[in-house]
């Protein structure tokens, strides 16, 4: 009998595999960085056959780690880095190109040449997406531009193409299953949304073959089996869901209105907003998830700087020498005695989308020492997650339930409460706050009857800590109307420059 599920964790920098048991604890886990490559600045690259071989060599290397048999290996769900799209010969199964990672600005001159052209709005309302490098699909059009005579022979089926979910797929199961799910789908900025399928206008506009895309699926069924020849071992392959979305059903945000925000270098946000899509100008509109043949919808935000902040503090400032000491000096003081820190080192994003905004610390005076300064820096980052949620929150009509997080800076106590404080409602800290990998496996795990329902997986997640929220509304209306204000001046600094 089947007593435990994989995931496959292949991020950006790192493969990983995680083994769990039925109450989803880790039994095993292994890692492996891989190779990135800049060839020209702003282009990001992977070799996807090494990318391929270090997430095979990860998962050999759990189940051993792991002692147990493949055959008591329920199923392997995948959850990946979701934008970064591989080309490759149908028949020989080699890469045509370098994998172009999502981060590659490589297509932003093509962007601005298709918003100047006011396509922007056509592919916003089919694809909830901003146009814009980051999306798959402009990547995909100019690998097939590059490579002399590929775009014909995509044409004749001999060339495919996915981003990384649909790759490992394809390479697992020996080259005999070409499939994505709806979430990954969803970030090609060629799916439509609204019709769940390949948008024929869209492929045409960007002169991508159909025929080079893969069936899209549910994010939890069973695809196929891994090869034997290829793994050693065959087991189900049950799961593919692009990295953030695994992450809100991790968190068992399964209704409408439930959120999670990932603290990482930066913070990603989404709010399920049920079975319809949001209609944003200010947030990306995404798929949350596809089972079961229906579609749950998700409102994304992202903040550039978040557990960044605290690097510089410690790398460029040497305010603190260890990420933990920014905690201990923050609980040290009970505010940040009127200073606020905006992080606007690299512009804002959602919801100011300022490029030229800069970092600004405001309310300065003798009084202000290290202490309110580093926990100023905290409380950025929370003022930050208020201002997307509250975006959120206005544009869906949906009211905040409560907020799951996860991700390293989720760790600090004194930042989840002052999080709780601004927001108005409870914070929950789950036990094991890597939240993305356990995603995949739940869904894996549902879709082979490992776990009978999403009841069973609530009862077995585990809280570290629920922070509620005691801040009186007074305050908190004054210190958040401290934060716009502090906003108002890093936007205007250009301005002020140039004596506007």
């Amino acid at each position: 009998m089947a007593q435990y599920v994989m995931a496959l964790d292949q991020g950006t920098t790192s493969s990983r595999a995680v083994l769990y048991d039925k109450n989803a604890n880790v039994l095993a886990s292994c890692s492996k960085e891989f190779t990135q490559y800049y060839p020209h600045p702003g282009w990001v690259e992977h070799d996807a056959q090494e990318l391929f071989e270090c997430q095979l060599e990860v998962t050999k290397s759990v189940i051993k780690k792991a002692g147990v048999k493949p055959e008591n290996i329920a199923a392997i769900g995948i959850t990946n880095q979701r934008e970064t799209v591989v080309l490759w010969d149908k028949a020989t199964g080699i890469p045509v190109y370098k994998a172009v990672v999502w981060q590659c600005r490589r297509t932003a001159a093509l962007c601005d040449e298709l918003k100047a052209k006011g396509l922007d709005e056509q592919i916003r309302k089919k694809t909830g997406l901003i146009l814009d490098a980051y999306f798959s699909g402009t990547k995909i059009k100019w690998i097939l531009d590059e490579v002399p005579g590929l775009r014909e022979r995509a044409k004749k089926g001999e060339i495919l193409s996915g981003t990384i979910d649909t790759w490992l797929i394809w390479k697992l199961s020996g080259g005999k299953t070409f499939v994505t799910d709806m979430t990954n789908a969803s970030r090609t900025m060629l799916f439509n949304i609204y019709t769940k399928e390949w948008d024929a206008d869209l492929l045409k506009l960007f002169d991508i073959p159909r025929c080079m895309l893969p069936e899209v699926h549910n994010s939890s069924e069973v695809y196929c089996n891994t090869d034997e020849a290829v793994c050693g071992f065959s087991v189900p392959l049950a799961s593919a869901v692009g990295d953030q979305q695994s992450a809100l059903f991790g968190q068992g945000c399964f209704n409408r209105g439930e959120a999670k925000n990932t603290y990482g270098t930066g913070c990603f946000l989404l709010m399920n907003t049920g079975n319809k899509p949001i209609d944003s100008k200010n947030l990306l509109t995404t798929i949350a998830l596809g089972m079961d043949g229906n579609v749950d919808y998700a409102l994304e935000g992202s903040v550039f700087m978040g557990g960044a902040i605290i690097k510089w503090l410690r790398d460029e400032l040497g305010m603190i020498k260890t990420a933990h000491e920014i905690d201990i000096l923050a609980e040290s003081v009970p505010d940040a005695n009127g200073a606020f820190l905006v992080p606007a080192f690299v512009g804002l994003g959602a919801p100011y989308w300022d490029m030229y905004a800069r970092g600004t610390i405001t309310g300065l005076t003798r009084g202000v020492k290290r202490e309110h300064i580093c926990r100023a820096a905290l409380e950025a980052i929370a003022f930050q997650v208020k201002d997307v949620l509250d975006c959120m929150v206005k544009e869906s009509g949906i009211p905040l339930a409560s907020l799951q997080v996860d991700g390293g800076a989720s760790v600090s106590n004194v930042m989840m409460q002052f999080q709780a404080d601004i927001l108005g409602v409870k914070v929950v800290r789950p036990q094991n706050v890597e939240t993305t990998a356990l995603g995949a496996a739940f869904l894996a795990g549902l879709a082979t009857g490992f776990w009978k329902d999403k009841n069973e997986i609530l009862k077995i997640r585990q809280t570290d800590r629920c922070f509620e929220p005691q801040m009186e509304a007074e305050k908190k209306n004054s210190l958040y109307a401290g934060w716009m204000r502090a906003v108002e001046r890093s936007r205007g600094w250009i301005e002020a420059e140039r004596g506007e």
